[in-house]
């Protein structure tokens, strides 16, 4: 009968004979460095790669007095050490006992061959940078559908002011993902949005490699809407950052770049209608001051002219001052898909508030005009020339005079003057 054992058991004879092989035991192996991390404990873990493979390695912290550099990153190195078992896992790693330093990793020589000749180009130029739209509309996303990138713009967006977000399901790693970021950029801006993000999660420099090509670089460059990159985490950098318009150290930083947050602008709202308030105010009040002066000056036949002329003008004030809050509103409408309903209602006890302001100050202007008096009885006497009379001094006997009254005027011949 085949023997039969438990999982420990099988891990532990494998790890066993690997330990009893010299095949893979004091052995040189010659890779990459990727994705080290140094531990509180002293131990180095990390993964050693080449073009096509790659094995988990490890040095324990006795090992790491054998050697006179910091492993890092995209380092070349000789490796010496031997195959193991990690047998609560069941996965093998090279355990290294020491390493020498070959020189830079290919990945890390390609990104800095590739950024010297996009630099020389200006692709990094900082006056190629366009600003964000202020309202996007439609913010389109270059990302894996099934990562955390679009969920966290999507979160992010419905914290802040709402937009129509438009994902493109790109592949974000291995094969194949730096033509299928491209073919997302140019699809959506065939689609006409605002702002692109492009980006995906962290990871190790071959996870975000696609990121580090010439194509995805220069179809960023070519985009017509502004691009803001998130690629990673913060400590990241790839050459999509630098061509990008905008960098952003996470989705979510990427999402709080594009929108603007709601408090902010109802903030702003509240700031320009009181200087709206404030500006009609002043200007009412000057012309509130020339009717008083018309009053006294002014020749009769002019002032329902200039009256007229003014009260013309007031409309225009008032009707403009309607229209631009009415143009703020309607532009957060066609910019923002949910809107607090609060808001709307705000906005508009504001222009309420505004137009009864208005009224007012329309009856206390018609209050002071002149050419009321005569609803009361009083009338205008004016000479020959169209001039007020106002003292009997100015009258002689016999001379014309005009008698204007509320509903008409009547054509007279002084007889007699009499002086107090």
């Amino acid at each position: 009968m085949a023997e039969t054992m438990t999982v420990t058991q099988l891990n532990t004879r494998v790890r066993s004979i690997l330990s009893e092989s010299p095949a893979v035991n004091d052995i040189w192996v010659i890779g990459e460095l990727s994705n080290l991390k140094k531990y509180p404990s002293g131990h180095y873990y990390f993964t050693l790669k080449d073009s096509t493979s790659e094995i988990r390695g490890v040095m324990f912290k006795q090992s790491r007095g054998r050697i006179d550099f910091e492993p890092q990153d995209n380092m070349k190195v000789t490796a010496f050490g031997k195959v193991d078992l990690y047998v609560e896992r069941g996965s093998y790693q090279f355990v290294v006992e020491t390493m020498q330093r070959s020189g830079v990793g290919d990945l890390y020589l390609a990104y800095e061959a590739l950024k010297k000749k996009l630099e020389a180009e200006g692709l990094f130029d900082r006056s190629r940078k366009r600003n964000l739209p202020l309202y996007p509309k439609v913010i389109g996303v270059v990302t894996s559908p099934t990562g955390a990138v679009i969920h966290d713009i999507i979160t992010t967006s419905g914290r802040l002011f709402p937009a129509d977000i438009l994902l493109y399901p790109a592949q974000v790693q291995g094969e194949g993902a730096a033509e299928s970021i491209v073919k997302g950029i140019r699809a959506l801006n065939k689609e006409g949005v605002d702002v692109l993000i492009v980006g995906r999660g962290g990871g190790s420099i071959e996870d975000l490699w696609a990121f580090n090509e010439e194509i995805v670089a220069r179809a960023i460059a070519a985009s017509e809407a502004p691009v803001i990159s998130a690629v990673g985490h913060e400590t990241d950098f790839t050459i999509a950052d630098l061509v990008a318009d905008v960098r952003a150290p996470t989705p979510t930083g990427a999402a709080e770049l594009a929108l603007r947050d709601r408090k902010e602008v109802m903030k702003h709202l509240d700031t320009d209608i009181i200087r709206i308030n404030r500006s009609l105010s002043r200007v009412l009040d000057k012309m509130h001051y020339k009717f008083k002066i018309l009053d006294s000056k002014l020749e009769p036949r002019r002032a329902e002219q200039r009256i007229s002329m003014y009260s013309i003008r007031l409309d225009e004030l008032s009707s403009r001052m309607t229209s631009a809050l009415r143009n703020r509103v309607d532009i957060m409408s066609r910019r923002f898909i949910k809107v607090d309903s609060g808001m709307d209602a705000h906005i508009q006890k504001m222009i309420e508030n505004n137009k009864k302001d208005l009224q007012r100050y329309s009856e206390r202007l018609e209050s002071v005009n002149p050419m009321k008096v005569l609803d009361r009885g009083y009338t205008l006497i004016t000479d020959e020339g169209g001039r007020a009379l106002t003292s009997s001094r100015q009258i002689k006997a016999g001379s014309e005079i005009s008698i204007m009254m509320k509903d008409g005027k009547a054509e007279a011949e002084v007889k007699k003057v009499e002086m107090r």
